[in-house]
């Protein structure tokens, strides 16, 4: 019995990987499911990017806006309701769609990454909470260098449960190609020159562009809603990148310009994991544009090589 089919659109914060979701969609008749871990919370639109109603242009999105910030939305969590969407737009004819930076998500969705069934460690997690970011990454490296390298050193509660995890069995998640339960072609942006990486100054210039456009657009403002409507500071810092730096803000334990200075530098950081973690992919197709994605598209559906 063949694969489903299902075409992932990968790559780093700021490369335009929403906007060839949204045309591929329109042009194979298909459906987005996000895989964000910040996005699949209610009100965290502006901080994290979301996609807005009029840039989905008509094309039905899954796993937005989905979840309370004020929870813990967890990878299984995510693989559990993702296949669930990935069964309704089968069952309507159409195409999935996979769209998003998590590499984790993506990986374990689509059936390249194998997950340790490790079940949580209260007393281990009441000692490692007494400890600050800075502590446990260092106590990650030392544990799993690999996982150390591609997770957001300023998450406390990724830090934990990769501890946890690195604790019960040495090692973080593995990618087993084996495991693969979908016929999937991988398209990343942005594009790579011939044999090399996607150029670091273009992408740092997106990212700087659109830090600014969210911050013009009302990220703050959202930051003190979503507080005045019970989210702590606690958790914003939790939900990392732009709500951590928001709560610093809010708090004023930084000014406005250390804010966007070091926020800046945060998700330069954060694209530069994004795209050590695809680079291990090497199934990705990593295009110039919509037209080289669509054409590889089509020819993937078609069945040709």
């Amino acid at each position: 019995m063949s694969k489903p089919k299902v075409i992932a659109v990968v790559g780093p914060t700021a490369s335009g990987k929403s906007s060839l979701g949204i045309y591929l969609a329109q042009k194979l008749k298909g459906e987005v499911i996000s895989a964000d871990s910040r996005q699949v919370y209610k009100g965290l639109d502006i901080g994290t990017g979301k996609v807005t109603k009029k840039e989905m242009a008509g094309v039905k999105h899954h796993l937005l806006s989905i979840a309370s910030p004020k929870k813990q939305f967890t990878v299984d969590d995510f693989v559990h309701l993702a296949e669930r969407a990935h069964s309704n737009i089968l069952q309507n004819d159409r195409m999935t769609i996979v769209v998003g930076g998590t590499g984790l998500y993506v990986d374990m969705l689509l059936g390249r990454m194998s997950y340790p069934n490790v079940h949580p460690n209260t007393k281990l997690r009441e000692q490692l909470e007494q400890r600050t970011t800075e502590q446990l990454f260092v106590q990650l490296q030392r544990l799993d260098p690999r996982r150390a390298a591609n997770i957001e050193p300023n998450h406390k509660r990724r830090l934990i449960r990769a501890i946890e995890i690195a604790k019960a069995i040495g090692k973080s998640p593995v990618h087993r190609t084996t495991l693969c339960k979908y016929e999937t072609l991988w398209l990343g942006l942005p594009a790579r020159p011939a044999g090399g990486s996607p150029t670091p100054a273009k992408l740092k210039k997106k990212i700087r562009m659109r830090l600014f456009a969210r911050i013009r657009t009302g990220m703050i403002a959202e930051a003190i809603r979503l507080h005045r409507a019970g989210l702590s500071y606690k958790r914003m810092e939790e939900l990392g990148l732009e709500y951590r730096y928001l709560s610093l803000l809010l708090q004023n334990k930084i000014t406005k310009q250390e804010f966007e200075t070091q926020l800046e530098r945060a998700i330069w950081h954060y694209a530069k994991r994004q795209l050590r973690w695809f680079k291990r992919n090497k199934d990705i197709h990593w295009v110039s544009g919509k037209a080289e994605a669509l054409r590889l598209a089509k020819k993937f559906l078609s069945g040709h090589k």
